[in-house]
């Protein structure tokens, strides 16, 4: 993980065993510290192996990392083809939050123009440029002061990924740096250049495939959610409550569920019907979850009681009758009860 140093100028590198951590610092420094340009790194690993690090604000500097990604390799470079120069023109317009993307051709993505910030990029023939500006992925809008944008191929797709500020706009009065992530199809032309897009559609994108309700999914795959965090737990195997008991694994679950908070999944395709649920759960105060289709007051499918009483750290599986339901439907799970209900780990429709 490639991050700016808190509370000095700097690069940091940490390393974990897992994308979900824990962290550490590998060399106890900063990775890199050139200038006050340091902030908002990214890497970009080209198809002969060979890393790259690059920075900065308001100019674009890189590096080669050896193979052990937390050492450099060589002199660290100013790219002369985007390097501010006072007095003469910007015509790459570059600003800060780079991404780099091969697609037949090299590509640099980065917040343009300020303020507001649109996407920009530029397009060059090796990791290194020369960079050439080719335009706008998305024009500056006064609708979010910031756009930082990360590109994806996904399933025969390319998705960027920005943000706006909607939601600090819809809970506060006040401003504040709130950012809300969005995403939006990308499409090339002929020539390798982008086409540009529109401001962030609420909408958001299409849907590309189903969910298979039938196999176990992870109570964390979320289209959206309220109140809702998710968490590193570890269970323990235990012979009664005073046991320091045994390790068993390591799960990611859903956690601080109270009263009304809700996870919704889109497009799970009932082919075969329903019968009944089961779900992973590990109870603190206990309560319910309601699965509603297609809308938070949609028709009941089911509802699951969880009980029990602080076995935060114990799960049991809950196997509950639902109604019968057919085709492709939008899951609400609804959390009822008191407080602190319970964990949820997994669950799984079963038709018959």
């Amino acid at each position: 993980m490639y991050c700016p140093m808190p509370g000095q100028r700097g690069i940091g590198v940490l390393v974990a065993d897992s994308p979900y951590g824990s962290f550490k610092d590998p060399i106890g420094k900063p990775l890199v510290k050139n200038s006050s340009d340091d902030i908002d790194p990214t890497v970009f690993i080209d198809d002969d192996g060979q890393a790259y690090l690059y920075w900065g604000n308001p100019n674009l500097w890189y590096v080669k990392l050896n193979e052990d990604m937390i050492s450099v390799n060589g002199s660290i470079i100013k790219d002369p083809s985007i390097a501010k120069v006072k007095g003469s023109p910007d015509p790459f317009h570059y600003q800060e939050a780079l991404g780099l993307e091969k697609n037949n051709h090299y590509y640099l993505a980065y917040a343009s123009t300020c303020c507001p910030e649109g996407m920009g990029y530029a397009m060059g023939k090796s990791a290194t440029g020369p960079w050439e500006h080719k335009g706008m992925i998305m024009d500056s809008d006064k609708r979010s002061n910031g756009n930082h944008p990360g590109i994806i191929d996904y399933k025969g797709k390319t998705y960027v990924f920005g943000f706006n500020y909607n939601i600090g706009k819809q809970t506060m009065s006040k401003h504040y740096e709130r950012r809300s992530v969005c995403v939006s199809e990308m499409k090339y032309n002929a020539d390798g250049t982008i086409q540009k897009l529109p401001f962030w559609n609420p909408e958001g994108v299409k849907r590309i495939a189903t969910l298979n309700p039938y196999n176990r999914v992870e109570a964390e795959t979320i289209a959206f959610s309220e109140g809702l965090k998710t968490e590193k737990m570890t269970e323990w195997e235990r012979n009664n409550p005073y046991d320091t008991g045994k390790k068993i694994t390591d799960r990611i679950v859903i956690s601080s569920i109270n009263n009304g908070d809700y996870l919704k999944v889109q497009g799970v395709d009932f082919s075969k019907g329903t019968q009944s649920i089961e779900v992973s759960v590990a109870a603190m105060y206990g309560g319910t979850i309601e699965i509603r289709t297609d809308a938070l007051d949609g028709a009941v499918l089911g509802t699951v009681k969880v009980t029990g009483k602080a076995e935060g750290d114990i799960f049991k599986t809950i196997k509950t009758p639902v109604k019968n339901i057919k085709g492709i439907h939008d899951l609400f799970f609804v959390f009822k009860g008191d407080r602190d209900l319970f964990y949820f780990d997994w669950w799984k429709f079963s038709a018959d």
